[in-house]
């Protein structure tokens, strides 16, 4: 689901998707980039009180009553949940939110945490959340993709993913993570189609 003003046509599920290479910045194509865990916890927390967020998760969830973040260190954040919405039917949603700097025309999965020790990155590790919050900070938007189609998704094409799209490094002290940057139309008309089993 895409949250931004212009209305967007879903994809087709009977169509078969078109797996093209999607030109990048160049900037991107260089070295890895150098993450500090210091720097990118304080940025992500600078993020959590964002005023875009409670707008986007208001259109997405119209009977919403609550979007409580989860700030303290425990089964919840070490799950993946970054925010728990409760809908006033009582219904609950946990959402994994991730921010990108930049209006990219992708979406970078996280093939892996830490890629020499093999570490699942969270489009292979299992997730407590039931969504992924995918922002762009710039457009003040956000995809929010259900994470069983989603991994699913990734499961069916991943590799095709790979052999097209390339891989994204991030030296962080001690270990490099990887992702894979999957152009968002391809992206969502993968999960459309997994979700339909069988």
């Amino acid at each position: 689901m895409t949250f931004n003003p212009e209305p967007i046509t879903p994809p087709v599920p009977s169509r078969r998707m078109e797996h093209r290479p999607v030109a990048r910045d160049r900037r991107a194509a260089g070295s890895p980039r150098v993450h500090r865990f210091r720097d990118s916890l304080a940025l992500s927390e600078s993020f959590v009180d964002a005023e875009w967020w409670l707008p986007l998760y208001r259109r997405a969830f119209p009977t919403m009553v609550s979007a409580v973040a989860v700030r303290e260190d425990g089964w919840a954040q070490r799950g993946g949940i970054d925010r728990l919405l409760t809908l006033s039917c009582g219904r609950t949603y946990t959402v994994d939110e991730k921010v990108r700097m930049h209006d990219w025309p992708d979406v970078l999965l996280e093939r892996w945490s830490d890629e020499a020790r093999r570490v699942p990155g969270w489009i292979q590790k299992p997730l407590a959340a039931d969504f992924i919050g995918y922002a762009y900070a710039p457009a003040g938007m956000c995809l929010l993709l259900p994470v069983v189609p989603l991994q699913r998704a990734w499961r069916q094409h991943g590799r095709k993913w790979i052999n097209l799209y390339g891989t994204r490094s991030a030296q962080n002290p001690g270990y490099v993570s990887v992702g894979v940057p999957v152009p968002r139309h391809v992206l969502m008309q993968a999960i459309v189609e997994a979700m339909v089993v069988a």
